[in-house]
């Protein structure tokens, strides 16, 4: 199966699964990375996820794919937050409004992502500024952490 299908395919099976436990399913990548193939669940929830929601996803998750057996070679299942996740689907730029983000052009710009309006990413930069760009134009838009 391909890559594009695997993610669809296991996303629509997740997605009652995330609902039913209040977490948010951000993404799903299906990739091989070295030698080996990861099928990665990136979940999250309003005051961030614990390791018991991903242990909680991943155990589920795990149950239904044995069922399903959607894919065709070994993989390793990951179930994590977003961290400082790149930022690639328009869902996920509304879904993480209001976040501090660094997003790289010719140099890095950091702020607070504003949304994405019709193709147009809106930063509020640290000094204030709204700073709009086209999506495309961008290298790379990822989450912050401050600890």
């Amino acid at each position: 199966m391909a890559k594009r299908k695997v993610e669809e395919v296991v996303e629509e099976m997740v997605r009652p699964i995330t609902e039913a436990l209040s977490l948010e399913l951000i993404d799903v990548e299906y990739k091989k990375e070295g030698k080996n193939y990861v099928l990665r669940i990136i979940i999250d929830k309003p005051n961030g996820i614990t390791i018991d929601d991903c242990e909680n996803v991943s155990r589920e998750v795990d149950q239904k794919l044995d069922e399903l057996d959607p894919i065709e070679n070994s993989y390793n299942l990951e179930v994590q937050s977003p961290g400082e996740m790149s930022l690639k689907k328009d869902r996920e730029f509304e879904y993480f409004k209001g976040r501090e983000v660094e997003v790289k052009l010719y140099e890095a710009i950091e702020g607070v992502l504003l949304g994405l309006f019709d193709g147009i990413v809106k930063i509020k930069s640290l000094s204030g500024d709204v700073l709009e760009f086209s999506k495309e134009c961008t290298a790379n838009v990822k989450l912050k952490i401050r600890f």
